[in-house]
């Protein structure tokens, strides 16, 4: 499918190898930061690349030089969103089960990410902070390069991290301490730091390298069989959420 059937405002996606689909987010003068929209619209575009047959494997990636994304746009929220004082002064009940409504549907869009059938690698740089972690916890490659900041930034705003790094994190095989640490504290971490605790699987020189790398990953997974590759990524999600006998009985009958 070319990428003008994947035409969003925000978003580039191309294609640089066959099967291979590179989605960059682009919204660079605002360090790539997110509001209600684009989630809705990344949503999208991974749900229709997960049923591309001409799509085995896709790269997340993102435009500029500073950030792969600073997160929220809290400006944004603040004005017309979640955030918004028009929530003020109304119904706490009803006020509460808008705002609980948005944030479902907010999780739904960025699992997508996780649900795509196919293989999903991260090339991170920069600002990466609160919704950075979010999406790529989604992912199951992350690579990024050595200038990468990475934050769970949330609690800095007075809020919790509700979008799925708080429960995908426990799950990435990281120190529990070190994520309460992150997570409580909204400290910086450094690309290094990622590396030793496990969260990235390769940090490299620069932005360009390191989507070079993702590049050639992704190409060396899109020659497998997309069977293959798109069977091995549902049982190894199957088995990180479920305990051993429940993968044997799953399985046993495929």
């Amino acid at each position: 499918m070319a990428s003008s059937d994947h035409q969003y405002e925000h978003f580039n996606v191309t294609f640089p190898s066959q099967y291979v689909a590179q989605v960059e987010i682009n919204r660079p003068e605002k360090l790539n930061a997110f509001y209600e929209p684009m989630w809705i619209s990344l949503g999208s575009m991974f749900r229709k690349l997960s049923h591309d047959p001409d799509v085995r494997v896709v790269i997340l990636t993102a435009a500029g030089d500073r950030a792969f994304t600073a997160g929220l746009d809290v400006f944004k929220a603040t004005e017309n969103g979640v955030l918004s004082s028009s929530n003020k002064g109304s119904d706490p009940a009803r006020t509460a089960s808008k705002i609980r409504r948005h944030i479902l549907e907010f999780q739904e869009d960025i699992s997508a990410i996780e649900k795509c059938e196919k293989p999903v690698i991260a090339a991170m740089h920069g600002i990466s902070y609160g919704l950075a972690i979010d999406m790529t916890s989604c992912c199951d490659i992350r690579l990024c390069a050595k200038d990468t900041r990475f934050s769970v930034r949330e609690v800095e705003i007075g809020l919790a991290a509700d979008i799925g790094t708080l429960t995908r994190l426990p799950k990435a095989n990281v120190p529990m301490s070190w994520i309460k640490d992150v997570c409580l504290t909204a400290r910086e971490f450094t690309a290094e730091e990622a590396l030793r605790v496990g969260y990235v699987s390769g940090v490299y020189e620069s932005k360009a390298a390191t989507l070079s790398k993702a590049l050639e990953m992704g190409k060396h997974i899109a020659s497998k069989s997309p069977v293959a590759t798109s069977s091995t990524k549902e049982v190894l999600n199957f088995s990180r959420d479920h305990s051993v006998a429940d993968g044997e009985c799953a399985w046993s009958y495929v």
